[in-house]
């Protein structure tokens, strides 16, 4: 949840709904996933699947000069600009790849359980974005961790918030609280929620570092009309959803994803997704519908290709 003159990354905040939506209105998600590649899946990069990929707004529109920007990517002048949203070079590096990744076992109720099992996903993660970086020939550091028990502060904004997790570009880091996130995620013993979030959080780190997150949070900045700022959100918001199933697919050999699993990866992904009967500047990280097409297209094509929301038709990105 982006604030004032403040870089925090998707607060993979579930909404105030009860409950996760049922799974029956996704049986179409596969034929849509179909429909998106069919739009963009011979589009930016030369990536052969296609791309996806945006960022994020809030109501807020942030000041003039913002003291909590990160450092940039150091990318050559050839991908500035808006070069840098639909013609990165992270696009054309293919299925990610990373090491065998077995699913540690998981104690929601336990804290120590909970941070050996983020602190493996997260080795996963440096492991297969690193590997993806070196491919485009960028350069590339891993996120800090901060997986908190006790409160603390971070340059964009103190903890425990009302995100049970997020992503701060002035650190660098990914901000997780061990039991926060069971709590918002009403003691689910389904470990593919966490390491989804995890992976969200993560995926705008890859924004940052690709020298996406600097490009959309000046054109956010710039941009007076709120309803304007929330699409550019949604951008990146449903462009981190598809980065981090990307990374989850492509471990799927080694942290198996079931039908059950699949199907709690999209419920999960429409409880995090806008409120319905949000107003447009209101709507920031997608419909149901939308959040969860993202996420199942980075779990099916696993390529940051496929992540290109900057690219994609905006019926996809409401």
């Amino acid at each position: 949840m982006d604030e004032p003159g403040r870089e925090v990354e998707r607060a993979h905040d579930r909404t105030a709904r009860s409950g996760r939506r049922g799974f029956g209105r996704f049986v179409g998600v596969g034929a849509v996933v179909l429909a998106l590649a069919v739009l963009v899946g011979h589009g930016v990069g030369g990536e052969e699947r296609g791309a996806p990929s945006l960022g994020r707004t809030s109501q807020e529109q942030a000041p003039p000069e913002d003291p909590h920007r990160g450092p940039s990517s150091g990318l050559g002048a050839e991908f500035t600009g808006e070069g840098v949203l639909r013609h990165n070079p992270l696009y054309t590096t293919g299925r990610l790849a990373p090491l065998p990744c077995p699913a540690p076992g998981l104690d929601v109720h336990d804290t120590a359980s909970m941070k050996r099992f983020l602190d493996t996903v997260a080795d996963c993660l440096d492991h297969a974005w690193a590997t993806q970086f070196a491919k485009a020939g960028l350069e590339f550091e891993p996120p800090g961790r901060v997986f908190w028990t006790e409160p603390g502060s971070s340059p964009c904004r103190d903890y425990p918030s009302a995100a049970g997790g997020f992503y701060c570009r002035a650190s660098k880091s990914v901000y997780i609280g061990l039991s926060d996130v069971v709590e918002k995620w009403r003691h689910s013993p389904d470990s593919v929620v966490y390491a989804s979030l995890l992976a969200h959080e993560y995926g705008h780190h890859v924004q940052g570092e690709a020298g996406i997150l600097d490009y959309y949070h000046e054109q956010r900045r710039l941009e007076s009309d709120p309803v304007e700022r929330s699409f550019w959100t949604r951008r990146s918001e449903l462009q981190a959803n598809c980065l981090a199933g990307a990374f989850l697919g492509a471990v799927s050999v080694t942290y198996p994803l079931g039908d059950a699993e699949h199907r709690v990866l999209l419920e999960d992904a429409a409880a995090t997704a806008d409120r319905e009967g949000s107003s447009d500047a209101e709507r920031t990280h997608g419909s149901a519908q939308n959040s969860a097409l993202w996420l199942e297209r980075g779990l099916d094509y696993q390529t940051p290709g496929s992540c290109n929301t900057w690219a994609a038709e905006e019926d996809l990105l409401q």
